[in-house]
C-alpha cells in the first residue's frame, strides 16, 4: 500500500471521530475512532512488511522473512525515506546464508540510505568484511573489521569478528596452484 494512502486513512480517522465528538456527542466512541488513526500513522514510519520480515528473520525463517519483502515492490512509493535502508538491509540478510557473495550491494546500499542502530550497521559491515576476505581483498575486509569492532559496543559480534580475523591470518590458496601429486609423475605418464 502506498504510503501516502495511509495518511488519508488516517486523516478520515481523525475527522470521524471530531464529527462523532461534536455532532453526535458520543464522545465514546469519537475517542476510539481518534484513537484508531495512530494506527495508520504507525504504519506510516514503520511498514507493516519490514516489522513482518523483522519478526521472521528473528525466528532464524529466512524464506518467509524474504516471502514478506517480496511483497515491496517499489520502496520509494510503500516505505518512509528512512526505512530505505532496512529494506535492503534485511534483502541482503536473507540472501546471507544461500549466496554470500550476493550480499555485498544491498549491504552498502543500506548504510548509504542509513541504518538507526549501531548494531544493524555493525552487521552490514561484518557481512561486507566477510564478502571482501571472500573476494581475496584482505586490506579491505581488516578494515572493515575494526569498522564493526568499533560499532559492536555491545558485544554482540565478537566471536565472528573474531573468527574472521583467524581466517585473514590464513594464507590464500591460489586458483591456479598445482596439483602436488603431480609433481612425481613420470615423462610418459
Amino acid at each position: 500500500m502506498n504510503k501516502n494512502i495511509k495518511l488519508v486513512i488516517a486523516g478520515v480517522f481523525i475527522a470521524l471521530g471530531i464529527y462523532m465528538m461534536t455532532m453526535t456527542r458520543s464522545w465514546g466512541w469519537g475517542i476510539v475512532v481518534f484513537l484508531l488513526a495512530a494506527f495508520p500513522i504507525f504504519l506510516y514510519f514503520k511498514n507493516e512488511y519490514i516489522l513482518l520480515a523483522f519478526w521472521h528473520l528473528r525466528k532464524q525463517n529466512m524464506p518467509k522473512a524474504a516471502e514478506w519483502l517480496t511483497n515491496i515492490k517499489d520502496y520509494k512509493n510503500q516505505l518512509h525515506r528512512k526505512q530505505y535502508g532496512y529494506f535492503h538491509y534485511l534483502q541482503g540478510l536473507t540472501l546471507a546464508q544461500d549466496n554470500p557473495t550476493k550480499v555485498e550491494p544491498y549491504m552498502k546500499k543500506a548504510l548509504e540510505y542509513g541504518l538507526n542502530m549501531k548494531h544493524d550497521r555493525a552487521m552490514a559491515t561484518l557481512n561486507l568484511a566477510a564478502t571482501a576476505i571472500a573476494k581475496g581483498r584482505k586490506q579491505e575486509g581488516q578494515r572493515l573489521l575494526d569498522e564493526a569492532k568499533k560499532l559492536d559496543t555491545a558485544g554482540m559480534m565478537t566471536d565472528q569478528i573474531k573468527m574472521m580475523r583467524d581466517q585473514l591470518k590464513m594464507p590464500t590458496m591460489q586458483k591456479h596452484m598445482h596439483n602436488p601429486q603431480m609433481r612425481h609423475r613420470g615423462k610418459f605418464f
